[in-house]
């Protein structure tokens, strides 16, 4: 890990910079049982930061459901946004407290922000436009931008290439859950940050292949930046 800052920070949106009261497993969970699909809660645990189509393909696969043109796929993760926007309109603030201050830090230091996520670009339109601090991301990238989501390291090379970064080694990425760090290791980042304001708590994120947990992204800049 080099001394010298990181030319990237890849953040991760739902809580990570912004507040993760429930909505998504609570939204997952409700269009799972209202298409009869089978599961089981811990999974829905286990699956936070992954693609929810992804998972949704899988899931749809293992009930033995049909489903060659994706119709199916697509009407479950239909059901699911409207509940999870339905969700997210009643729950305010979205952002985490500190996190404008952490990227205004980072970018006055001359170091470049993105953020990634499992959600559809529909849904991260509607969280961007509603947070004070989304002038000054470099780069999102969602689900759809990429082939496959987390653990693939595909959304944070796209957060490189949009950001004009080359080379990994100057990437550090922050997320609440193992997926995240997952990704991160997948894709050669020496910067593995998890944060305790999220899905996964300090065991689970110990147990990944992290290189520092701190306790919000408020921490993120003190990690290279002069007090």
């Amino acid at each position: 890990m080099s001394a010298d800052p990181p030319a990237l920070v890849v953040c991760d949106l739902a809580g990570t910079t912004v507040h993760d009261r429930g909505e998504v497993p609570e939204a997952f969970g409700e269009a799972l049982r209202e298409a009869d699909l089978s599961f089981d809660p811990a999974e829905v645990v286990a699956w936070r930061g992954a693609s929810k189509r992804e998972v949704l393909t899988q899931l749809v696969a293992r009930a033995g459901v049909v489903d060659a043109d994706g119709t199916r796929v697509h009407q479950i993760y239909g059901r699911f946004r409207t509940l999870l926007e339905t969700r997210l309109a009643d729950s305010r603030p979205l952002s985490l407290p500190g996190v404008r201050e952490a990227f205004e830090q980072l970018r006055a230091y001359g170091i470049r922000v993105a953020l990634t996520t499992g959600f559809d670009r529909q849904v991260v339109e509607r969280i961007v436009a509603a947070v004070d601090w989304a002038p000054l991301l470099d780069a999102w990238i969602c689900s759809e931008d990429v082939t496959q989501g987390r653990p693939a390291p595909y959304m944070i090379f796209r957060a490189m290439e949009r950001c004009g970064v080359l080379d990994v080694r100057q990437v550090a990425v922050v997320g609440d859950t193992r997926l995240d760090l997952d990704a991160a290791w997948n894709a050669g980042a020496p910067w593995r940050i998890g944060v305790l304001t999220g899905a996964h708590g300090r065991p689970t994120l110990a147990a990944g292949p992290h290189t520092h947990l701190l306790e919000s992204i408020s921490g993120v800049p003190g990690l290279w930046l002069p007090a």
